[in-house]
C-alpha cells in the first residue's frame, strides 16, 4: 500500500527538505519530509488562501490537516495575541509542525495527533483548511461539520480547493452545514470559499 499525506504513519524513508514561506513581510523557514502534502514547496493553493484570509486580531484559531505547518504557523506569527491549534492524523507532520515552531519561536501554538483537538469545548473563531481531498468526501463532511460545530457564533470558517477537484460541490456542502457560503477568492486553478457560523 502506497503511502498518503493522509497515511496516519508515512512508511517513506525521510529525506527533509528545508524551505521558506514569505507572504504579507512574514517569513517562515519551514522543514518537511518525504511522506507529507507539498513537501518541497508550498502550494499555491495554500499561498492564495493565506492572501485572502486574514486572521482575526486575537482568540482562537484552528487548522485542520497541518502537514509541516506553513498555515497554522503563518497565522501564530501573523497574529501574537492569536493561540493557533493544528492538527494532522499523520504522525510525521505533527512532528514537523512542532518542529517548526519552535525553529521560529512560535510559542503561541499547540499542535493535535488528530482532526480536531481532543477538548471538545474549545470553540475558536476562526477555522482555516486546506483539506484532503484525496482522503475522501466521507472524510471531508465529517471536517465540513466538525468546523460548524467547533465556531464561536459569528466565527469563520474558510478553504481551499482545485475547481477541478469540485471546489464548487464542497461549497455547496459547506452552505449545507452553514446555511451560507461565500466565494472569497481564484486563481491558478483554485478557489477559496468561506462560511460563517450563525448564531
Amino acid at each position: 500500500m502506497n503511502d498518503h499525506y493522509y497515511s496516519k504513519q508515512p512508511r517513506a524513508a525521510h529525506q527533509p527538505y528545508e524551505l521558506r514561506l514569505e507572504l504579507g513581510g512574514i517569513e517562515l523557514s519551514l522543514i518537511s519530509d518525504a511522506g507529507v502534502f507539498s513537501r518541497r514547496a508550498v502550494d499555491s493553493g495554500t499561498l492564495i488562501l493565506l492572501s485572502h484570509v486574514p486572521p482575526p486580531q486575537g482568540g482562537l484559531i484552528l487548522d485542520i490537516g497541518c502537514g509541516y505547518g506553513p498555515i497554522g504557523l503563518y497565522y501564530a506569527a501573523s497574529c501574537p495575541r492569536c493561540i493557533v491549534h493544528m492538527t494532522d492524523v499523520n504522525t510525521r507532520a505533527v512532528a514537523l509542525s512542532r518542529q517548526n515552531a519552535s525553529r521560529n519561536g512560535l510559542v503561541n501554538v499547540v499542535v493535535h495527533e488528530s482532526t480536531f483537538p481532543p477538548d471538545a469545548d474549545l470553540r475558536f473563531d476562526l477555522i482555516i483548511t486546506n483539506p484532503p481531498i484525496r482522503a475522501g468526501r466521507r472524510v471531508l463532511l465529517e471536517i465540513f461539520a466538525g468546523a460548524q460545530q467547533r465556531l464561536h457564533p459569528g466565527g469563520r470558517f474558510a478553504f481551499v480547493a482545485r475547481t477541478q477537484q469540485g471546489a464548487k460541490r464542497l461549497a455547496t456542502d459547506v452552505e449545507r452545514y452553514f446555511g451560507n457560503v461565500s466565494d472569497v477568492a481564484r486563481g491558478g486553478g483554485y478557489r477559496v470559499y468561506a462560511a460563517v457560523k450563525e448564531s
